[in-house]
């Protein structure tokens, strides 16, 4: 769980004097190369300061939507790495813990219920948030799957920060030449792939997933939910004695509270 003694241990970081954290990592490291401290499936982050608060109130980063990039990289003390070198779900496990060693685990938001679309006020607490972590099996990131129906043989990763800024960019230099469809399943499938029956050009590993069946495209990002890491943000919620399972929102509020304000 985030916020056990099973996820972290307490130390000061020497060169800052500031109370850290050592956390663990969803991907377990596996993900990650030999020569990155990431493979070691642990990152240090510190406490946040009225530093970190100034970067979550900047208009200027949440209009340009990169306000959590800048804050997290203020708060990793492991060096060597940019936030853009992980994968999404270890992004998320580190939000999380920032946002516990910030305000704590408690978190007050407004949920919408999934059967009756009733608005109430509910308290999360964010340390009975489970890591769903990547499977024991895997060693590296590059997996091979034969697709059902074509039979195609491909291999595959999981995305990092870098990936999702070439997969952004793409998409928006696509859409100004459509605006009437959104590209965004095509172009991950595209960065997400890196090999088709043992060939790695682009360009045919482009044209591969524009022609590819929607059964095989399916059970593809089947196998990329099966495999990824990442911490899960469902909670059940007690109302009007029955139990709802709810997606926890992470608003505004989860990194500045309304009572910090």
């Amino acid at each position: 769980m985030v916020g056990s003694k099973e996820h972290w241990r307490y130390k000061m970081a020497e060169e800052n004097k500031f109370p850290s954290e050592v956390i663990d990592l969803p991907s377990r490291g596996k993900v990650y190369p030999k020569d990155s401290p990431l493979s070691s499936g642990k990152l240090e982050i510190k406490y946040m300061t009225a530093k970190e608060e100034d970067i979550l109130t900047s208009q200027n980063l949440i209009e340009k939507g990169i306000v959590i990039d800048k804050l997290l990289e203020s708060l990793i003390i492991t060096e060597e790495i940019s936030i853009d070198d992980l994968i999404l779900g270890d992004k998320n496990a580190i939000m999380v813990a920032a946002r516990i060693l910030a305000y704590g685990p408690e978190y007050l938001v407004e949920v919408t219920l999934p059967d009756t679309g009733e608005k109430i006020e509910h308290v999360f607490n964010l340390a009975d948030c489970p890591f769903k972590y990547i499977p024991e099996y895997v060693k590296e990131n590059n997996f091979e799957i034969t697709l059902p129906i074509s039979k195609a043989k491909i291999k595959f990763k999981l995305l990092c920060g870098h990936d999702e800024k070439k997969i952004d960019k793409e998409i928006k230099s696509l859409q100004k030449l459509n605006s009437m469809v959104s590209p965004e399943l095509t172009t991950r499938l595209k960065h997400t792939i890196i090999e088709v029956d043992g060939d790695a050009d682009e360009r045919k590993i482009y044209n591969f997933v524009d022609n590819m069946l929607s059964r095989d495209s399916f059970y593809l990002r089947q196998k990329l939910s099966e495999i990824s890491p990442d911490i899960e943000l469902t909670q059940d919620v007690e109302i009007g004695g029955k139990t709802v399972s709810v997606d926890i929102p992470l608003t505004v509020d989860f990194f500045w509270p309304s009572t910090q304000r």
